[in-house]
Formats: structure tokens, C-alpha cells, sequence
């Protein structure tokens, strides 16, 4: 879309009707504001939705070193952006300029708005996410600020956290970044105190860990102490569209999220065999479409939230989190995906994150631009990763060990590669040596056939060989194959972990009430599409069971 009708949707002008629909929620206040008062400031939780009545106001990116004005809005025009629905907290400084009069909502009633009114609801929305759009796009909008080095493996991880999380931030590099010590001297820190992350002038967290950065940012909130209807662990395809389709049908449905949405489908730069996009959608904006529509049905998604284990008290389950933290629940859905295996070369755990990657975004393609890079693997994970990689990288070497690139990798990709002049691919290969020192420097590269070896000067090595199910955590009662994938339906009929009378349902585990879907699933088809239908029809699976309760 392009910018002049992204604005047009991101700030259109409500008429005297609309607003009056929104003062029909019962749920607003009229407040009154004088020249210079700040109605919202960056940061703030809990805070309001306006529609201006009379006068202006101001909304300004206070997130770097001085505030900057991005927009004004006058009569009939609103503030706010996807965090209403997110819960997250808000992104901008919101001023009176002059005297003015504004509408206050709160954003559980924002939530009321899009649902129960469709029309002013999708007017709200459209703005909101093309706000965000914007926000993206610009490359003016500071956000956070991580200080860190390039060869950090805690800056690694802070920014992946940040960047899979959707939570605008600009990495200053200690090694490439003039700005970074006199930033660091204006903050009281020196360069061992790295990483920090920074707010503007404020929120200083010194090496935080993830759960700091969430709940400092409001991506984490409190879990209430309810019994669930559902609660979904995995915000993968499955996990989402479940939390989607169960919110949407009235279930109380909590999503429990070690690190992020999206799962690994939402590393992919371009997933474009899924139904209804024709050109392309990038996983993490998949991810974030799916989580907004899971927000405003209601859902809760706090994150991280990872779950360690799982057992049974009467008909409930009970799901162990960190700080001896319970969650209870009438239905689980297990869909915590899988992940990809370490390469099996000494050294790999100490060069992840410091040259072993297990995703290509932007964040990890920034490390590498201009440099020699090597893929492995031969699904459409590797696949998309060597092109994606190929805008950026000086050459991508594909490092597949079996002999037929189109085994297992869909033929668009295939074509793909081959038409694309800097990616090589080197088939019946495999790694052999990682070798650096502090970050990885070159890669050994062995032929399975010939027994040759080649060495290369290499900063980074992407990852993508195999999938191992996340289902360590879970108890013997969850009968699983001789992989670790989860048995389903007519496969656990016989269990003797089964005790009811009837078959158990099509997604069904080997303890009733109880489910998987996705990737962690045995049998389950590996594409995004099949892990949304089963996340999808679980939910109807799930009513059944509560009927039986």
C-alpha cells in the first residue's frame, strides 16, 4: 500500500455520529486539558483512548535523545495504536496543544467497540495497524535503544527478543557506533555494563533478562487466578489460530509463550505457498496479525511465559510455570511445536548467537551483510533463508547432506535458488569444524562422498536440520513415538493411559481433555496451513469435551 493511503488509514476523521456510538459504550469520560498538559506519557500502562471533540493534540517519539512531533490531531481524529488490544504499554507522549476537549475510552472498551461495533471497529483497527505499519516503515521512530557488542551472545539475545516480539528498537554496536560511549557516559554506565537497553532517558535495564524486558514493556502481565477453559501452550500457527478461534467462541483461553508468537514459522522472511496471500507474507507479520486477532477476541498472551510441567488434579490440569507460578485448566492444547537441532560439530553451543543462528530475519542478516554466510539444510526453512540471505550476504553457500535439493524443498524454492547467481549449493555435505576466536571466523565444509574438505572464511552459519517436538516437559501420562512426537486419535486407543469408554477424538492425547496440534503432533503435516486447520479445529474438539464435563 502505498504511504499517502497508509496515512489516509491510519488517521481518518470520525463524524459527530461515530463518536456518539462510542459514548454509547457507557465507558467514556469527557476531560478538559490546557496548552502543554500531558494526557498520555510514553510508557504509561492502562492508558486511554481519545477522540478529540475541540482543540489538538499532539502525539510525540520521546524515545530518543529529544522528543519529536509525529502527528496532530484535531476534531474528529483519534489517538492509539495496536497496544489498546496488546496490553502493552503506550509507545508515545500524548500533549494538549492549546486548550481542548477530548473523549477518554479505555482500551478494555476499545476491545468492546471493535467487537460489538463492526463498522467503527474496523475504522479503529485499520488505523491501528497501519499506524504500527508506519511506525516500521519509517525508520525515524528510535523505540528502545540496546547497547551492546556485535559479539555479545546477551545483545543477541535481547535483540531477538525485541525483534521477534515486534517491539520497535535501534541497536547501537559497541564496535560499529561512534555515538555508543558518550550514550553510555550520559547514562552512568561504561562499556562492561553492556548490554543496556534504554527508554528515551529512562527505563535503564543493565543485561536484563527477557521476563525483565517483558514486563518492563507490559508484554508479560499478571495471570489471573481462574480456572481456564483453555489454556494453549505454544503461540505457534496452531497455538494462535486455537487462541483465536477459542476466544472468538466464548472459552476463557490463555496462550502460554516461552519466547514469542509466531513459533518457527514466524522466522520465515516469506511464507508464500499459504492460502489467500498471493505475493508473499512474512512470518512475524503472520504472527502479528494472528495475536491482534486473538487480543481483541479476548485471549490472554502473556510473554514469555514458559511452562515446565504438567499434571493432573481431579478433572483439571495443572500447568507448572517459573517461581512456583500454577496455572489450572479444564482443556489443554498442546502445540508447542519444534525446533531445530544443533549442528553436531564441537564448539556449536559456544559460537550460538555469536555466529550459529537458528532463524534469517533482518536482525541476524544485519551481522552479516556483505560476508560470506552458509545455510544448512534442504526443507523450505533453508530454502527461504539462502534467498532471503542472497539480498545481503556477498555469497550464500546451501550446505545440504542429502543428494536432491528437491527432496524435501517445495520446487518454487528449488527454482528459486538455482536462478539466484550468489547462492552455491553443495550437496552430500555436511559440517566438519566451527573455528573463531570469541566469534565464529571460518567453517570446515566436508563432502559425505569424495571425503574432501573445504575451508571457509565465514561469520555465520544459519542452521535448519531436523525438528525436535518441545515435549520434554510434559509427564508419562502424554504418550509419545519413538521421537518425542505426541500420538493422537486412534493411535492412543489403546493407551493404557486411556480411561474413558469411548475412542478418543481425532486430535485427542492419551489423557482425555487434552490435545496437540501443529508441528509437535505425530503425523502432523509440516506447513503452516495444516498446523492453523488443526489449531482450528481442535477448539471443536475442545466443546465437546466440556460438554462431557
Amino acid at each position: 500500500m502505498p504511504d499517502s493511503d497508509l496515512h489516509a488509514v491510519a488517521f481518518p476523521t470520525l463524524d459527530p455520529s461515530e463518536v456518539e456510538g462510542i459514548a454509547q459504550c457507557h465507558l467514556t469520560t469527557h476531560e478538559r486539558y490546557s496548552d502543554g498538559d500531558v494526557i498520555v506519557e510514553a510508557g504509561d500502562r492502562d492508558f486511554k483512548f481519545y477522540v478529540v471533540a475541540s482543540g489538538k493534540v499532539e502525539i510525540q517519539d520521546v524515545s530518543g535523545d529529544e522528543p519529536v512531533v509525529i502527528r496532530i490531531h484535531g476534531p474528529g481524529e483519534f489517538t492509539g495504536d495496536v497496544a489498546h488490544l496488546t496490553r502493552r504499554f503506550a509507545p508515545m507522549r500524548i500533549v494538549a496543544r492549546g486548550d481542548c476537549n477530548v473523549h477518554g475510552v479505555t482500551s478494555d472498551a476499545v476491545r468492546q467497540i471493535v467487537n460489538l461495533h463492526p463498522d467503527l471497529g474496523d475504522i479503529i483497527l485499520q488505523a491501528f495497524i497501519a499506524r504500527r505499519q508506519l511506525v516500521r516503515s519509517s525508520g525515524t521512530f528510535t523505540g528502545l535503544r540496546v547497547i551492546g557488542s556485535r559479539y555479545s551472545q546477551d545483545t543477541f539475545r535481547i535483540r531477538d527478543f525485541l525483534a521477534r516480539n515486534r517491539v520497535p528498537f535501534t541497536w547501537l554496536d559497541l564496535e560499529g557506533d561512534e555515538r555508543v560511549r558518550e550514550l553510555l557516559t550520559s547514562f552512568g554506565f561504561d562499556e562492561d555494563a553492556t548490554p543496556v537497553v534504554a527508554w528515551g532517558t529512562k527505563l535503564l535495564l543493565r543485561n536484563p533478562s527477557d521476563r525483565a524486558i517483558a514486563e518492563a514493556l507490559g508484554l508479560r502481565q499478571p495471570l489471573e487466578q481462574v480456572v481456564y477453559d483453555l489454556v494453549v501452550v505454544g503461540a505457534g500457527p496452531a497455538g494462535l489460530a486455537a487462541a483465536v478461534y477459542g476466544a472468538s467462541e466464548g472459552l476463557n483461553t490463555l496462550v502460554l509463550e516461552r519466547t514469542a508468537p509466531g513459533g518457527q514459522a514466524g522466522t520465515s522472511m516469506r511464507i508464500e505457498n499459504y492460502l489467500g496471500f498471493p505475493t508473499g507474507i512474512s512470518g512475524a507479520d503472520l504472527a502479528d496479525r494472528a495475536m491482534l486477532q486473538a487480543n481483541k477476541f479476548g485471549a490472554r498472551l502473556p510473554v514469555p511465559t514458559p511452562v515446565h510441567g504438567l499434571s493432573f488434579e481431579n478433572a483439571y490440569c495443572v500447568l507448572h510455570l517459573d517461581d512456583d507460578e500454577r496455572v489450572l485448566a479444564k482443556c489443554l492444547l498442546i502445540a508447542t511445536g519444534a525446533e531445530y537441532r544443533r549442528l553436531a560439530v564441537e564448539d556449536c553451543a559456544r559460537f550460538e548467537g555469536r555466529g550459529i543462528y537458528y532463524a534469517a530475519t533482518p536482525n541476524e542478516a544485519l551481522l552479516c551483510r556483505g560476508s560470506d554466510v552458509v545455510v544448512v539444510g534442504g526443507g523450505n526453512s533453508a530454502g527461504q533463508a539462502a534467498v532471503f540471505l542472497a539480498s545481503s550476504a556477498r555469497q550464500v553457500t546451501l550446505v545440504v547432506r542429502g543428494g536432491d535439493l528437491g527432496r524435501n524443498m517445495s520446487s518454487y524454492l528449488v527454482r528459486r535458488i538455482e536462478e539466484t547467481e550468489n547462492i552455491e549449493v553443495m550437496l552430500e555435505t555436511e559440517v566438519r569444524r566451527l573455528a573463531g576466536d570469541g566469534h565464529l571466523a571460518e567453517v570446515d565444509l566436508a563432502c559425505r562422498t569424495t571425503r574432501e574438505t573445504r575451508t571457509l572464511p565465514c561469520p555465520a552459519v544459519f542452521s535448519f536440520i531436523g525438528a525436535t517436538p518441545r515435549t520434554g516437559w510434559l509427564p508419562a501420562e502424554i504418550e509419545r513415538d519413538e521421537k518425542g512426537f505426541l500420538r493422537t486419535g486412534l493411535a492412543v486407543a489403546r493407551s493404557p493411559q486411556w480411561t474413558l469408554a469411548r475412542q478418543p477424538y481425532l486430535l485427542e492425547t492419551s489423557r482425555p481433555g487434552v490435545f496437540a496440534a501443529g508441528d509437535a503432533r505425530a503425523g502432523s503435516v509440516k506447513r503452516v496451513a495444516s498446523a492453523v486447520g488443526e489449531g482450528a479445529a481442535a477448539i471443536q474438539l475442545v466443546h465437546e469435551y466440556l460438554k462431557e464435563m
